[in-house]
């Protein structure tokens, strides 16, 4: 069975079955104008189907869908692709086309049956892919060369343990154990190796979600020697520095520092995005509890003045004296207009109230973002310390190193490509200097991302708060007026009624 949105539950499943006069035509392809044309023929009828053609039809409402013939022609698919968009469904006919292999279904991660019978699988080790549909309890396999194999049914129980229906017969409780005997070692890898491959998946979903986590407090890679090693990767002439005395030593001590005040922008990014989400959390409470009593309020008078509404039409319906009659749909309409003045009334105040409540979340999300991008400046800002500190001592060393050369007092071997900058003088400070500005450039680049990155993320949030109350005001508004107008309609529909009597 399966739903469409706001359509009534229906049948989704093969409409018009032709005959087999399949073999010869050619393979069909499995594309998004294929799935249409079968979830519209196969999809609810009459009201419900018109709406569903109207509004377009969800893949991922469908539930049940048979592709095995069409009103027009049958599918001759040779491979199974294009069902991604199906994330909910449940049910699955690929019966009688020329499928070879089991594969491309991993986002049906509901699927419970499948019809695969009358195709071409003649591979056992298609059974193992279905493994990962945990729900998956119905399976026909009939008519494909696989079935015709001396293991074919001890081999599927074993390896699909949850499976209770297999080529439209129940697998007994006897059958199920001599698989699991038969095919227990086996198992027990193929567990294994799963296991592994599930730890590793969980790890790297783990790692996503963490980068996610620190991508939203704008400090990704910031944890560890990231930026510094970026800084080294394009640089060509550092990287060759490094071979000349007492270079190590000082790289290793200038990165050592250098990283701590990454993680100390790190850690102060995570506590500051902290921050921010508890304000966010706090100003959308304010919102939805102002809202909620705003609302109640309301109803609390409309719920007064309908009270009120049934009594006065019907003493409008019973009045017989015009004069009378007159007076009565005059107060009666007096009390529409004052219903609506209070309702009115109600939103003005919530206006007034949600713009000094989204103001003052504005001042304080932009100051709690200066403040965050100042303290974060500043860390960068010994970052390019640390930097100017490197420079000068990898320049005395350079310098010192060029002299001693010049003099013949240098007796360590250098690589011809190190060689080759000690020239002249000019030539090694301009190494030096380039490698200096690259390092620079990378430090300059990631202060910027990250300013340019939060400074936008608070633009847009805060434009969008203020665009959402203006759209929520203009809805109740709508709302308040429709609501009167239909009171008004009815009296005055009654007033003509009563008048023409």
């Amino acid at each position: 069975m399966a739903s469409l949105g706001p359509y009534p539950p229906t049948h989704w499943a093969a409409s018009g079955k032709m005959n087999r006069l399949c073999n010869s035509m050619e393979p069909r392809v499995m594309d998004d104008d294929m799935l249409k044309l079968a979830v519209g023929d196969q999809g609810p009828r009459e009201e419900a189907g018109q709406l569903a053609k109207q509004e377009g039809i969800l893949f991922k409402d469908v539930l049940s869908l048979q592709l095995d013939f069409q009103n027009l022609s049958f599918n001759n698919i040779e491979a199974i692709e294009g069902l991604d968009a199906l994330v909910n469904l449940e049910d699955l006919s690929l019966f009688n086309n020329r499928i070879t292999k089991i594969d491309s279904l991993d986002s049906l991660v509901k699927l419970q049956v499948l019809s695969l019978g009358n195709n071409q699988i003649g591979n056992m080790m298609n059974i193992i892919y279905l493994r990962r549909f945990k729900d998956l309890r119905t399976l026909s396999l009939s008519g494909n060369p696989i079935a015709e194999a001396e293991d074919y049914k001890m081999f599927i129980c074993a390896y699909l343990p949850d499976l209770v229906y297999l080529d439209f017969r129940r697998i007994d409780d006897h059958m199920a154990k001599l698989a699991e005997m038969k095919h227990q070692y086996s198992i027990d890898e193929l567990k294994h190796r799963e296991n592994l491959i599930q730890a590793r998946l969980e790890d790297e979903q783990a790692r996503r979600e963490e980068l996610e986590e620190h991508k939203a407090a704008f400090v990704e890679h910031l944890n560890g020697s990231f930026l510094f090693d970026s800084m080294y990767a394009e640089d060509v002439e550092g990287s060759k520095l490094t071979c000349l005395p007492g270079v190590s030593e000082l790289l290793e001590a200038y990165k050592d520092k250098f990283v701590i005040i990454c993680l100390n922008i790190f850690e102060y990014g995570l506590k500051q995005q902290e921050k921010r989400k508890v304000e966010l959390d706090t100003f959308n409470e304010c919102i939805h509890e102002a809202i909620q009593e705003n609302q109640e309020q309301g109803k609390h008078k409309i719920a007064k003045f309908e009270e009120k509404h049934l009594l006065s039409l019907s003493a409008i319906r019973d009045e017989s004296e015009l004069t009378k009659l007159e007076k009565k749909i005059v107060e009666y309409s007096g009390d529409i207009t004052e219903l609506f003045n209070v309702l009115m009334t109600l939103e003005m105040q919530l206006v007034e109230q949600l713009e000094e409540t989204i103001n003052m979340f504005e001042r304080n999300i932009i100051d709690l973002v200066g403040l965050f991008i100042e303290n974060v400046q500043s860390l960068m800002a010994q970052c390019r310390d640390l930097e100017n500190h490197h420079h000068e001592k990898l320049l005395e060393i350079s310098i010192n190193t060029l002299e001693k050369i010049a003099k013949g007092e240098f007796d360590e071997d250098l690589p011809d490509d190190v060689r080759s900058l000690f020239v002249d003088k000019d030539t090694i400070v301009n190494a030096v200097g380039a490698s200096h500005d690259i390092h620079l450039l990378k430090i300059d680049n990631r202060e910027d991302e990250l300013v340019t990155r939060i400074n936008s993320w608070c633009t847009h949030l805060v434009d969008k708060i203020h665009k959402d109350e203006i759209m929520r005001n203009r809805k109740r508004v709508k709302e308040i007026n429709q609501y009167i107008d239909h009171m008004q309609n009815e009296l005055d529909n009654l007033e003509c009624s009563d008048l023409i009597d």
